[in-house]
């Protein structure tokens, strides 16, 4: 699945900016500051490639899985943007979130549209696999859900209260599937289950599952409920199989979820490529984002190159409508989002630590690990300025941001240790 054209504009301010116009901001910037060696680091390390912007390496290959968030991703190929930047793309559909890592950290692949926790988790050893690896930005807010099957609601089953119930009543193992041990669907998984006082790891058991196999284990009666993106939540309510029990943006408001991630290793070999490919799929977001684009956008995902789903399917939540599948439907206003005004993109330092927080909750560490230090090393915000600078985005002023979620929790990364140990349900 090699680049291609096709027909949308691009409607972004900077559609046809040249790349060159950063080294004439760069020369300004220099001046005698530079001279004297007075230079701020930042400003040092933005003037890069000794004075040209070019990629290093032009032949790159980015993962993604069939999802509907790996549309920036994939509309970056389609519309030409890669190209626009000097790179040579190949996106290449793979089947599981460990093919990703796996092919990640052996070089295989020299990005990818990945869970945020996978990053991590492989950051810090977990499953055995340690490397250094780097967060380029994140790709969506929101857009997933926990789907229940259709056996469970027979059963007065409609939302977290009434699963405990039955799982205090019936007794019989339950089993739940995430698509990753240490991914963002266990993590909004595990979190929902939690604050409805069922715990995750004794009460239930979890099982991992690619995304698109989701739909076809639970039509055979192999899990109970499953967490996972969009569109395999639609697909189950379509299907007549499953319904929504909730949505992760209910779980927590505008949530990071995928990014565009590599190795650390790549970023310090090929800076501009890597600043070229955050240029590339910027762009494809602000032009996803434009609701009058979601259409077209939802028909080019839907083919079979990609997500290979009925494009209805894809387009609904796409789109902010929802139904779950009980006779209620409703327009989300925290629907899945790429851009919303530049405020997806950036890597946060206190959403990757949150992971971590999460990883160190659930057992499935018994390190302490620095938290702010992990965060900062993985997170590349120096090179997502750079290329927000470029396209024209803004980027907030503080590296951390403060979200509430479902149980009333505040999460601002101020303590990472203590919010790590303050749940009540935890390993």
């Amino acid at each position: 699945m090699s680049e291609k054209k096709v027909t949308p504009t691009i409607a972004t301010d900077n559609a046809n900016a040249p790349r060159r116009d950063f080294l004439k901001t760069s020369s300004a910037l220099l001046g005698g500051a530079a001279l004297m060696g007075m230079l701020p680091m930042g400003i040092r390390s933005a003037a890069w490639a000794a004075g040209s912007d070019a990629p290093e390496k032009k032949d790159i290959k980015i993962g993604f899985i069939p999802l509907t968030d790996c549309a920036s991703v994939v509309m970056a190929g389609e519309l030409g943007l890669y190209k626009k930047y000097g790179l040579n793309v190949e996106v290449s559909k793979e089947a599981s979130w460990a093919a990703i890592r796996d092919k990640l950290t052996n070089g295989e692949l020299d990005a990818a549209h990945v869970l945020y926790g996978l990053i991590y988790g492989v950051q810090t050893g977990i499953g055995g696999t340690q490397k250094d690896m780097a967060v380029l930005m994140n790709l969506n807010n929101n857009g997933q859900a926990i789907t229940l099957s259709d056996q469970l609601k027979a059963k007065g089953v409609n939302d977290g209260a009434s699963l405990k119930k039955l799982i205090a009543s019936d007794k019989r193992d339950y089993i739940f599937a995430h698509t990753f041990p240490t991914g963002t669907h266990a993590m909004w998984l595990y979190y929902w289950l939690a604050a409805h006082d069922i715990d995750p790891i004794k009460d239930v058991k979890s099982i991992t599952v690619p995304p698109p196999q989701m739909v076809a284990n639970m039509r055979v009666g192999n899990m109970d409920g499953y967490c996972v993106g969009e569109p395999w939540n639609a697909r189950a309510i379509y299907d007549k199989i499953g319904y929504t029990a909730t949505t992760s943006q209910d779980i927590w408001p505008d949530h990071p979820e995928k990014v565009l991630g590599t190795t650390l290793e790549f970023t310090q070999k090929y800076p501009n490529t890597a600043r070229a490919m955050l240029m590339a799929v910027m762009e494809a977001s602000k032009y996803i984002d434009a609701l009058a684009n979601r259409s077209s956008v939802a028909k080019i995902i839907a083919t079979k190159s990609y997500v290979n789903a009925p494009e209805d399917v894809i387009e609904g939540r796409f789109m902010g409508d929802y139904d779950n599948g009980m006779g209620k439907a409703w327009k989300d206003k925290n629907y899945m989002k790429f851009y919303n005004d530049g405020k997806v993109g950036f890597p946060y330092l206190s959403d990757g630590m949150w992971f971590l927080t999460q990883h160190k909750r659930w057992g499935l560490t018994d390190k302490e690990v620095d938290y702010l230090a992990v965060a900062k090393k993985v997170n590349q915000i120096e090179l997502y300025k750079q290329a927000a600078s470029q396209v024209k985005i803004a980027v907030p002023k503080e590296a951390m941001r403060t979200s509430k979620l479902m149980d009333g929790t505040v999460w601002d990364g101020k303590d990472a240790k203590k919010y790590a140990g303050s749940f009540k349900i935890k390993a």
